[in-house]
């Protein structure tokens, strides 16, 4: 982490998945985080404006509960009107120091790098608290993502930040990307498709025991 950053990034990252039913998504969100979830992401591609608002409030008055930053995704202005942790970038989403100059220097800002190590050390010099590699394995998510080789995570060792993995993680192959060297696992499907959300949170992170 730089030295400004609030909270370290590390175990399991959940992505919130494309929920309409507001109710709905604080109900599983709140598993996740009872299960153990250290790092909530609010993304959310099937709402907007008020809706997205109106989401990401709850989630960050519930994430302040569980003492667990809020990261926004791609939404900096959003990021800033609701004072959340931080902010995820895409590589289409933004530009790191406009990030940075806008939320300050206590949040948290992630870049997404994808199969590219040249793109996390060009992150990590604009001030980026996290980098994040993936696709690491087929995504239902984005299913056309590049996929990430395990070796970027032995390489991105000397930027000294956090490394997160993304795409397709399981509790089956997500050991092989922590032993690659992974600092947290961003979750998607295989957490809110599971029967039991709060136990299967528990599970990932038993992972990093």
């Amino acid at each position: 982490m730089t030295k400004n950053s609030p909270m370290a990034i590390r175990g399991l990252y959940a992505i919130t998945p494309d929920e309409t039913d507001t109710a709905r998504l604080l109900e599983i969100c709140k598993m996740a985080l009872a299960g153990g979830a250290t790092i909530l992401q609010y993304r959310n591609k099937r709402v907007s404006g008020e809706q997205a608002l109106e989401q990401a409030q709850a989630l960050l008055a519930m994430c302040r509960g569980y003492r667990v930053p809020l990261i926004i995704n791609d939404d900096v202005e959003l990021a800033t009107k609701l004072d959340a942790d931080g902010v995820h970038l895409g590589i289409d989403d933004g530009d790191i120091t406009a990030a940075r100059k806008e939320l300050g220097a206590g949040k948290i800002i992630g870049a997404s790098c994808y199969n590219n190590l040249g793109l996390a050390q060009q992150a990590a010099r604009l001030g980026a608290d996290y980098v994040a590699f993936g696709a690491c394995f087929p995504s239902s998510t984005k299913p056309h993502a590049p996929r990430a080789d395990m070796t970027l995570f032995q390489q991105a060792r000397e930027l000294g930040v956090p490394i997160v993995a993304i795409g397709g993680i399981t509790l089956d192959n997500a050991a092989s990307v922590i032993s690659a060297g992974a600092d947290a696992l961003a979750v998607i499907g295989a957490l809110w498709n599971a029967a039991d959300i709060k136990t299967q949170a528990n599970q990932f992170n038993q992972l990093f025991s």
